[in-house]
């Protein structure tokens, strides 16, 4: 009974536990919230100082910088649209020729390889990810370019009947650097992040879950189509936006082989221009400050761009949630 008595006296003897712990916890809440509010100030800056220097040309051409694309610095005429399409159209077909490959690189490893190739191939995969873009640029320059010319870009143009749709799509100069051959390298670059984060995101699938389907009779193909590839679409999506924000910003691979003529591009072959490749080739030429100030514009009109890429991913992931 004495015991039982002294048992809450010691309990409320006992000094508070929590004190330490307190100070601690907001010591760590603060730095926490100063890291996230630095970031939000270093992309508020950075959004600023673009406006700011891009603000000359902006305010000389107007809405007619983002529709135009005359490129003269000669003259000191800029218009984006050159540049915006190119940026656009090549990021577009290099996600186009990477995600059936790193869907079915990804399925391979997880569902159909042998576990004695598994981490063979997946290490392989995630160094591939790791090259410099100034290596897969040099190699599109001086291997796949000549390749590319000499036996598809040649054969098609010699083949395609005059006047027709096909011709249209194949004409250009015969050198192997374009829309299509950059397009080429930046599916080849994009396509091991795209597979190593759809690997993953399969293997966090529970085992039970493929076990259910099975046990149900389903056969491997319609476990990847209607169990594993449903149970990961969300993250799948985040994925694909991920290597399509990686094709857009993309400088030195492109600057290297898409040919790096301004205007909009006239057929697949064609030689054309990104906003990075745009940027990475005049910056260091421009004198004038009208030419500075449209290639900081042109800094914006990507920022924006990839901003606007994301968000969509977010609205898109969003969706997926509530459905």
């Amino acid at each position: 009974m004495t015991a039982t008595a002294d048992a809450p006296m010691a309990a409320a003897a006992a000094p508070p536990r929590t004190a330490r712990g307190t100070t601690l916890d907001r010591a760590f809440e603060i730095l926490c919230f100063s890291a996230a509010t630095l970031l939000l100030t270093a992309l508020a800056g950075l959004v600023v100082s673009l406006v700011i220097g891009g603000w000359p040309a902006l305010s000389k051409f107007g809405f007619g910088f983002f529709i135009s694309a005359e490129w003269d610095p000669v003259n000191e005429v800029y218009g984006a649209a050159g540049a915006v399409a190119g940026t656009v159209i090549s990021a577009a077909l290099a996600l186009l020729f990477a995600l059936p490959l790193a869907f079915g690189i990804a399925i391979f490893l997880v569902e159909l390889c042998p576990p004695i190739l598994r981490r063979t191939i997946g290490t392989a995969v995630e160094l591939l990810a790791g090259i410099p873009s100034i290596v897969y640029g040099m190699w599109g320059l001086f291997v796949f370019a000549p390749w590319f010319a000499q036996h598809i870009q040649i054969p098609l143009m010699a083949s395609a009947p005059p006047g027709s749709l096909m011709e249209k799509l194949v004409a250009g100069i015969p050198n192997g650097a374009g829309i299509f051959t950059a397009s080429v390298i930046l599916a080849i670059m994009i396509l091991p992040f795209i597979a190593a984060t759809l690997r993953e995101l399969l293997n966090t699938i529970p085992a039970t879950v493929r076990e259910s389907a099975y046990g149900l009779g389903s056969t491997t193909f319609e476990v990847i189509t209607k169990v594993s590839l449903p149970y990961i679409r969300t993250g799948a999506i985040g994925a694909v936006m991920l290597g399509l924000g990686r094709a857009l910003g993309e400088t030195m691979a492109v600057t290297f082989v898409i040919g790096n003529a301004h205007g909009f591009p006239t057929s697949l072959f064609a030689p054309g221009s990104t906003i990075a490749s745009t940027i990475a080739n005049e910056f260091t030429e421009a004198t004038h400050e009208l030419h500075i100030a449209a290639l900081i514009s042109l800094g914006l009109v990507l920022f924006v761009l990839t901003f606007a890429v994301l968000a969509l991913a977010r609205m898109l992931i969003g969706r997926q949630q509530t459905l």
